[in-house]
């Protein structure tokens, strides 16, 4: 069974990279913001960015706010992407997770929280350097560089065995040229439904609010201009279930978003040995109103216990079809 399932999602990867190369991109690609929409740390990607109702593991609420109350004690990651045309995108996250007791439970080992918090926070930094900065006859003047940024702010309570809800506050800011800049505020809003304790579904609705205003004056002085570009709003629903006897976590998302596209995508996570996964995943699967290419992934964490910490290294490697080379994303992941 589990070398059938690895197998499968092999031969899938294999397929997908072969067949969707030709295909042509839609307008979400170009829609403002899509470097936040790439994903987040080799788990996520490696699993097709569907993990939001994912519960185990190293949790990252830039997929689900609710997820932060699930966090096995204080979670840092930091993660690099290698990206061709000179391009660099780049993780840091932590998370952390508070138990509350009643006054009331004096046998500490009966004790249950009473109620459950989580706090997390993170940063998503994306740009392109070595741009060609030219003048109006077409004189090279140096090089140039873009730098996009999105913070983000998540806070969780879990108000039953059942029931989990979360929120986040996403800052962007975004240096395009010397002084044309700007900044923007939107908001996730998360929620996890546990039916088993190895099945979840999540509902999420991400940013909320999130736009870009843009003024060229400073460069064109009156003959400049003031632009609004509107993140496109996306719902989520998500849905994962751990099989426990094969040590496999299996995950799966259907997103809407308000240009009219729907887009499902599903990923796996084997555990091969006590500290080592296997994962894999396909993303992009548009089911209507949209003909960009299937992203599928493949990647690996490998963690031990060192003194106090338990520290692990993550690798994920995702398909991106109009670029010089694929994705490749490593990690540091610190549990302590």
């Amino acid at each position: 069974m589990k070398r059938t399932i690895f197998l499968f999602v092999v031969a899938l990867f294999l397929f997908t990279v072969n067949t969707e190369a030709q295909r042509k991109m839609n307008n979400l690609s170009s829609a403002p913001g899509a470097f936040s929409r790439m994903g987040f740390g080799a788990r996520g990607i490696g699993m097709g960015n569907a993990i939001s109702a994912v519960k185990s593991g190293n949790i990252y609420t830039y997929y689900n706010p609710a997820l932060a109350v699930f966090q096995n004690d204080n979670a840092f990651n930091a993660q690099y992407t290698f990206l061709g045309l000179d391009r660099s995108l780049n993780f840091i996250s932590f998370t952390r997770r508070f138990d509350f007791y009643s006054d009331k439970d004096t046998i500490l080992s009966e004790r249950k929280p009473r109620s459950t918090a989580g706090v997390s926070f993170g940063l998503i930094n994306a740009g392109v350097s070595n741009i060609d900065q030219r003048d109006n006859q077409g004189f090279k003047k140096g090089t140039i560089s873009t730098s996009e940024n999105m913070f983000y702010l998540s806070f969780a309570n879990k108000f039953s065995e059942k029931i989990s809800l979360g929120v986040t506050a996403r800052f962007y800011y975004y240096k395009l040229y010397e002084d044309v800049t700007t900044t923007g505020l939107g908001f996730d809003l998360g929620a996890i439904y546990t039916i088993t304790p190895d099945l979840a579904v999540s509902l999420v609705l991400s940013d909320i609010n999130s736009k870009y205003d843009w003024d060229s004056a400073p460069i064109y002085g009156q003959e400049g201009g003031a632009t609004t570009n509107n993140f496109p709003l996306f719902k989520k629903l998500g849905v994962s279930y751990y099989l426990k006897p094969y040590n496999l976590q299996l995950a799966g998302e259907v997103a809407f978003d308000n240009y009219g596209s729907s887009i499902f995508r599903f990923g796996a996570e084997y555990g091969l040995y006590e500290g080592l996964f296997v994962r894999g995943g396909i993303d992009n699967i548009f089911l209507n109103n949209g003909d960009e290419p299937i992203k599928p992934s493949l990647g690996f964490s490998y963690s031990r216990i060192v003194g106090s910490l338990t520290v692990g290294v993550d690798y994920a490697f995702q398909v991106e079809q109009y670029s010089t080379g694929h994705r490749h994303i490593i990690g540091l992941n610190i549990i302590f």
